[in-house]
């Protein structure tokens, strides 16, 4: 996967859909669209934590909605609400251009890390 944005609370990743990613039935595994999500929400928490901080995911609700069996797929997500120690995004995911394939949303947890 490749990040093909991030900035100011936002990232989109993508990843490209290849036969080993597939699962036996022929469609995109859910763990790699779950990954993707994951990982696009993990960078738009990033791109706003202060110097010193650290975000980590505590849990991710995952709704698939539509099969992926070739192509591009690219997660779009958001920071939706952010506190001292935990922050909210969502991740829209896409194939086919426009077509939603999967929605997650995320709670992080954000803690302070001592430089050593």
């Amino acid at each position: 996967m490749r990040a093909t944005s991030v900035a100011d609370g936002q990232a989109q990743f993508a990843l490209d859909v290849r036969p080993d990613l597939l699962n036996p039935h022929g469609v995109l595994h859910g763990g790699v669209l779950y990954s993707l999500a994951d990982t696009a929400m993990g960078a738009a928490l990033h791109s706003r934590l202060e110097p010193g901080e650290q975000g980590t995911t505590l849990e991710i609700k995952m709704q698939y909605l539509a099969p992926v069996t070739g192509g591009a797929v690219v997660a779009e997500a958001t920071l939706v609400q952010r506190t001292r120690r935990t922050a909210v995004l969502e991740a829209r995911v896409r194939a086919g251009g426009d077509r939603t394939v999967a929605l997650a949303t995320g709670t992080f947890y954000i803690r302070s890390v001592r430089s050593e």
